[in-house]
């Protein structure tokens, strides 16, 4: 059964705001004017793929083939077609034959319950419970989970989400299929981020290492022995014992200098110098104590060159940029080595100058132990950064793969095991339901099968014939009638003398056949089998260009099918019935069941209307389609009563019922009183004598509240004195109060004007309509004095002691 219907970008219906009609029944009624867009829903549901943007809708997903009469099934089997496809219907056969077909009918309508109740069970009887529901709340919640984890750490592990972080689904399904595929080790999280911020940065470049400084060379000179080597002259020179007993020797050779420019005389003291004192001089000062002061000044430059080349080299790795190495230390041991070294350097200068002096230099063995071990603590990090930029992608794929584990086992772990329980218990039990949906579609196929076969031997184009013609001829068609001797088991329209009727029927005429043909078709099918399958009718104006006579048997065919849609167990499913006639419509809505306005609770009412460019659809509790009539007596139902039209109301109903209608002369109705309510009942119905039916029906008298309540009461003992409270108790409904207690109605009284009608000696009628007198208008959505209610204008039929309203397909 279909269950919603949606039409957006289809015909006159708006792309842009959809129109659904929704809440289906068994039976539901549609009305609009032509062009409204009525025809556009029966095509829709006869092809549902014929809008992208529309839809229908069918109660648990079942679709159920639609059969469909409307103007393209006219076409296709009458315009366009030479003859008619010939209906099969069951025909005679044995009795075993008829119970196995009874029994396999029984047996497909039991796997099909048992599929139902599976699919039920499956995606409940809402669509939106049942497994499936309970497994999609449970993956719903899964991903709710998985995705607060990716929030929580998106800012520090993005790199690891890549691809993921705006996808909560697909973030699900990556935490089930590492849970499943990730070996990774547990790994600390504060790891975990000191990783991520290199790995999952902009990738790195290289760094270069920092330059060592080799401090070796100035430790080693430190213990060069020239440093404590005493350079004096030759001890056998005759001066020797002087030099080295003052201890001058380095004063001495300072003078020597001076000699030159003295001559004799000595530069110091100035006296006359002994002979050969010069030469004994330049003994002492032999080749020896040469070779020792050009080792030690060539010792002095050795280590003042290599200081400085240290010192620059230093500058350098101090310039280096190394965000690893720590330049505040290395800066403080720099110039800690800057300090020993200008020492030492005064300390050789002392010694080039004094040659026999004993000097020792300052130890740089620990400050080059501590830069050494600064160099290498930032290069050992320059490596260990290196060896990560070499092999980038392979360690951001470790890191992203260490950061999944750590979800896994830390953050997700319960949660993943109460997944893995549910979901399995979940998954099983789906499996079964799917399993007993296919083995009950396997089931219903081959019970079906086994129907067809029995059909197929026992099906016939002639029942339907037969039926149609007889229909044809009761109803005064005996102008054509169906032949069934045609080729393929078809059907052809032939004259009385066996001439072709198709192209000389009228349009009434070729209406009600194809119709008939249509109705017939609904109990069988065109091939062989499937007479029994389920289906959906759908009827769109079949009462176009018939005549009243028709129009009420066509009506009375549909009627049969609304009971036999009602009816458990039968093959047909659903009805739509579309029409723009009113008095059609309100024929096959008229069922004597409904209280009222109240609706009954397998069916519904739509309006289908197109006041702009655009359709549109509103549906309504009860029928929304009533006479002129019936709208009257709706205006004495208000509270509180309309004064200010509430004489004219009753004049019009008292005008069409009694005079009009029951042919009684209101003088009489006068005659029925006495005293005040005389005169009132005269005032009442005095407008009705001139004969409103002449005159405009906007006749307003303003009277007071009172005065409405004291006409509400005589117009009341009017039906009472003329035996018509049936009727009122009907037109009132369930606002019926009596007004007029202290007479109480007759057995006789209750029994006169049954469903409705009037006694007028011994004329009987009923009102079916308003009278034709009154000027309605004939299309009820443009009538502006129906206040938003639709008015129409229906005529009344002769009412007659057979017609009862017991026969549930007539109007009455």
């Amino acid at each position: 059964m279909i269950e919603s219907i949606t039409l957006s970008g289809i015909a006159t219906y708006s792309p842009v705001t959809p129109e659904t009609i929704q809440n289906l029944k068994a039976v539901n009624y549609f009305y609009g004017a032509n062009g409204a867009g009525k025809t556009t829903i029966s095509r829709l549901i006869n092809n549902p793929a014929l809008s992208t943007a529309s839809k229908v809708t069918w109660a648990q997903g079942n679709q159920i083939p639609a059969m469909v009469y409307n103007n393209d099934f006219i076409a296709a089997n009458f315009t366009d077609s030479k003859q008619f496809k010939g209906v099969f219907t069951l025909g005679q056969a044995e009795q075993a034959q008829l119970d196995r077909l009874e029994e396999l009918r029984k047996e497909r309508d039991r796997h099909a319950l048992l599929k139902t109740r599976a699919q039920e069970n499956l995606n409940g009887s809402d669509g939106k419970s049942g497994k499936i529901a309970e497994k999609n709340a449970l993956e719903a919640k899964l991903i709710a989970r998985c995705w607060e984890q990716k929030q929580k750490h998106d800012d520090e592990f993005q790199g690891a989400f890549k691809g993921l972080r705006n996808n909560r689904e697909a973030f699900k399904n990556r935490v089930l299929q590492e849970s499943k595929s990730n070996t990774s080790q547990l790994v600390d999280i504060e790891d975990l981020r000191k990783r991520a911020d290199v790995l999952y940065a902009d990738a790195p470049s290289p760094m270069n290492a920092v330059s060592n400084l080799d401090l070796s060379r100035l430790v080693a000179l430190e213990q060069n022995p020239v440093l404590s080597k005493k350079v004096v002259g030759k001890e056998d020179v005759n001066v020797s014992a002087m030099i080295q007993h003052l201890g001058n020797s380095d004063w001495v050779r300072q003078g020597m200098k001076y000699l030159g420019h003295t001559g004799d005389d000595c530069p110091f003291c100035q006296q006359k110098l002994p002979h050969e004192f010069e030469k004994s001089l330049e003994d002492y000062f032999d080749e020896t104590f040469d070779a020792d002061t050009r080792a030690l000044s060539q010792f002095g430059d050795t280590y003042n060159s290599v200081a400085d080349g240290l010192l620059a080299q230093a500058q350098t790795v101090l310039a280096a940029d190394c965000s690893h190495l720590d330049k505040d230390k290395l800066d403080l041991e720099l110039q800690a080595l800057n300090a020993i070294i200008l020492v030492n350097r005064q300390r050789i200068d002392q010694k080039v100058a004094s040659p026999s002096i004993d000097v020792a230099l300052e130890g740089l063995a620990d400050i080059s132990l501590r830069i050494s071990e600064l160099i290498n603590s930032a290069n050992l990090k320059v490596s260990e950064h290196n060896r990560l930029v070499s092999g980038f992608s392979v360690e951001q794929n470790k890191l992203t793969d260490a950061v999944w584990r750590y979800l896994l086992d830390v953050e997700l772990k319960d949660t993943l095991a109460d997944y893995t329980k549910d979901a399995d218990r979940l998954g099983k039990a789906i499996d079964g339901i799917t399993a007993s949906i296919d083995k009950a579609t396997v089931d219903i196929s081959t019970t079906e099968a086994e129907i067809a076969k029995i059909e197929t031997s026992l099906t016939s184009v002639r029942p339907t014939v037969i039926a149609i013609n007889k229909i044809l001829k009761d109803f005064g068609f005996r102008g054509f009638s169906l032949d069934p001797a045609c080729a393929d088991n078809s059907y052809r329209l032939i004259r009385s003398d066996g001439t072709d009727a198709k192209s000389t029927l009228s349009e009434g005429e070729k209406t009600f056949v194809t119709f008939l043909y249509f109705y017939h078709l609904l109990r069988g099918s065109v091939t062989t089998s499937g007479i029994s399958t389920d289906r959906i009718v759908v009827i769109d104006d079949p009462v176009s260009s018939l005549d009243s006579d028709v129009l009420f048997i066509v009506s009375s065919l549909i009627k049969k099918l609304f009971h036999e849609v009602r009816q458990k167990g039968n093959n047909l499913k659903q009805v739509f019935v579309l029409t723009h006639n009113v008095h059609f419509h309100k024929e096959i809505t008229f069922n004597p069941q409904r209280a009222g306005d109240a609706s009954i609770k397998d069916e519904t009412f739509w309006i289908v209307r197109k006041p702009d460019n655009f359709s549109r659809i509103e549906g309504f509790e009860s029928n929304p389609i009533k006479t002129s009539y019936q709208l009257l007596w709706a205006e004495l139902t208000k509270k509180p009563l309309p004064a200010l039209t509430i004489q004219n109301t009753m004049r019009r109903i008292l005008e069409n019922y009694f005079k009009i209608l029951g042919n009684i002369d209101t003088h009489a109705i006068i005659e029925k009183f006495e005293g005040q309510d005389k005169v009132q009942c005269q005032s009442l119905i005095s407008w009705v004598n001139d004969g409103s039916h002449y005159s405009p029906d906007d006749l307003y008298v303003a009277i007071s509240d009172s005065m409405a309540h004291s006409y509400m009461k005589i117009f009341f003992k009017v039906f009472k004195a003329m035996g018509h409270m049936p009727h009122y108790k009907m037109m009132m409904g369930r606002d019926f109060v009596d007004l007029d207690p202290v007479e109480v109605a007759t057995e006789d009284e209750e029994l006169v004007g049954e469903a409705g009608g009037a006694v007028a000696g011994s004329d009987a009628f009923i009102i079916v309509g308003e009278a034709a007198g009154d000027k309605g208008a004939a299309d009820p959505l443009s009538t502006p004095a129906s206040s938003g209610i639709p008015i129409v204008v229906q005529h009344p039929k002769p009412f007659s002691a057979e017609v009862d309203g017991s026969d549930p397909d007539t109007p009455f």
